[in-house]
């Protein structure tokens, strides 16, 4: 796994993935070692408090566009159409891909979140096992597929738990080795 410049191709990185694939995990690791803000699709899809709520899909966009036109930032989610609407501002693209199993686990052991009733919750694991079954829908393997085909800049496919832990390890060796090299240009 070969990074690319940190300087520019870390500027803003977007995380996609199923749900309880570890994108949110991701995003803080790589939005502390860069000292970026980590934009959540959850944060302006969802109602505030209003679990389960979509927001106004207007109001959610301008959100999502304000949020992109930022510097530098982490952006993650499920939420292909969002990610789409980013794609352009992205700088580095990261896809986790595991197992429907494996997300699903992971959403067992954070449990039930931010208000969500024990229906919603069952509700949420079983989209989550539909993620390569779902067709023609946003949120789903297929979207997800397409558009990593299509993004031109860096990219990485995680397609397990250690490559997603590999991934922060070496994140944080090439932004150090970034820092060192621009230190000895100053001097």
């Amino acid at each position: 796994m070969t990074f690319p410049n940190p300087s520019a191709a870390f500027d803003r990185m977007l995380i996609m993935g199923n749900g309880g694939a570890g994108k949110t995990w991701l995003a803080c690791r790589i939005a502390e070692q860069l000292h970026h803000p980590v934009v959540h699709f959850d944060d302006m899809h969802w109602e505030p408090g209003r679990y389960g709520i979509d927001r106004d899909r207007a109001l959610r966009d301008e959100m999502v566009k304000a949020a992109a036109e930022r510097d530098a930032w982490v952006m993650e989610g499920v939420y292909g159409q969002l990610a789409n609407m980013v794609l352009n501002r992205t700088t580095t693209l990261i896809w986790i891909d595991l197992p429907e199993k494996e997300c699903i686990a992971n959403i067992k052991l954070r449990g039930i979140q931010g208000g969500e009733s024990q229906t919603q919750f069952d509700g949420l694991l079983k989209w989550v096992a539909e993620y390569r079954s779902r067709m023609n829908n946003w949120n789903s393997f297929e979207t997800h597929a397409r558009l990593f085909s299509v993004f031109s800049r860096p990219k990485f496919l995680l397609s397990s738990r250690e490559a997603v832990t590999d991934f922060t390890g070496r994140l944080s060796t090439s932004i150090v080795e970034a820092i060192d090299e621009r230190a000895q240009i100053s001097e």
